[in-house]
């Protein structure tokens, strides 16, 4: 699986819930060519979410990736020229996604998501990052009380990705969401429970924190033909 994540803002002169009135009724699942699962993921408190949501691609493979997407910061405004209209900005990132930890059976639909986009530290290069990311902070952050699944998505091609990852941690209690990993609008936070407290001070050994995006959500999936 390949996986595309778009990080969508609305413009000015739109309300948020006018932009998701548009998304939700734009049907960009069915119009990008060779999607296999797409996935909305809304802010569970829009005025204090650093973007307005996610919107996420799943492809058989990078190649078939490849074939339909020349600009890869702009998938949602190519499938719908309507919607375009209303997003200030998209920062596209494309990887592929590694579970590490799934205790749903993948059914993330109505999860609470913690998504992180991750920006490496001046001093390391991508695949000193990588390798800490997943050998060292990895099976520190799946054991985090209260994660039902973890996915990481690490670049094929970081030189062209925005970011140099992203954590993808889910659970189905928003307040153990936010007891481990912070609450929406905060850039550091204070973990509680000891695999978290653990894990966030990792965080301080691989991650720029104060550059890298993060995102607090309600994942909905939308369509699914695997």
């Amino acid at each position: 699986m390949y996986k595309h994540v778009a990080l969508l803002s609305r413009t000015a002169d739109v309300s948020h819930e006018e932009f998701v009135e548009k998304w939700q009724a734009a049907p960009l699942g069915d119009a990008v060519d060779g999607v296999v699962r797409y996935h909305e993921v809304f802010p569970t408190m829009a005025e204090h979410a650093e973007f307005d949501g996610l919107a996420e691609f799943f492809f058989e493979d990078e190649s078939a990736y490849a074939d339909v997407v020349e600009d890869r910061d702009g998938l949602v405004s190519a499938a719908d020229s309507s919607l375009a209209n209303v997003i200030a900005a998209e920062r596209g990132m494309a990887g592929e996604p590694i579970v590490q930890r799934d205790d749903v059976d993948d059914d993330t639909d109505g999860l609470y998501k913690h998504s992180a986009f991750l920006v490496r530290k001046d001093d390391l290069t991508h695949e000193e990052f990588v390798d800490h990311w997943q050998n060292n902070h990895t099976p520190i952050a799946r054991e985090i009380t209260g994660v039902v699944k973890y996915d990481t998505v690490v670049p094929t091609d970081p030189d062209v990705q925005p970011f140099d990852g992203v954590a993808e941690l889910y659970f189905d209690d928003i307040d153990a969401l936010y007891d481990a990993l912070g609450s929406e609008g905060s850039r550091d936070y204070a973990a509680v429970g000891e695999m978290a407290e653990k894990a966030r001070e990792d965080v301080d050994n691989f991650l720029a924190i104060d550059e890298r995006p993060r995102f607090i959500g309600r994942e909905r999936l939308v369509t699914d033909s695997r």
